[in-house]
């Protein structure tokens, strides 16, 4: 995973992500070309930012009436759903669909 670029206004605090098993198996369901090019937007894209601010950016929503707290990161028409850990630092990837079928 990329390391958090540090700068101006950067923030001290990294977070780090850990991807649930439940995560993993969705992503392992996506055929393999769309399974690539998500894998690489994350890793790019997401995972960096994600890892110096969890809660802000045009793509990142919280959702109402979850607890616990749980947001959304979207990329196109897939929905990457995390939650937050601010004690330990930690962004947890909980679950990857298609927007089709991600809120029903």
């Amino acid at each position: 995973m990329p390391r958090p670029r540090r700068g101006r206004g950067a923030s001290c605090v990294a977070y780090r992500i850990f991807e649930t098993r439940q995560f993993q198996r969705d992503m392992e369901a996506l055929g393999p070309d769309v399974r690539d090019r998500l894998g690489k937007k994350l890793r790019i894209h997401v995972y960096p930012h994600l890892v110096e601010s969890p809660r802000v950016g045009p793509n990142v929503k919280r959702l109402q009436g979850f607890d616990p707290p749980t947001w959304r990161y979207r990329i196109g028409d897939w929905r990457f759903f995390f939650s937050i850990d601010d004690r330990r630092q930690i962004v947890s990837m909980l679950a990857a669909d298609h927007r089709s079928r991600a809120y029903g």
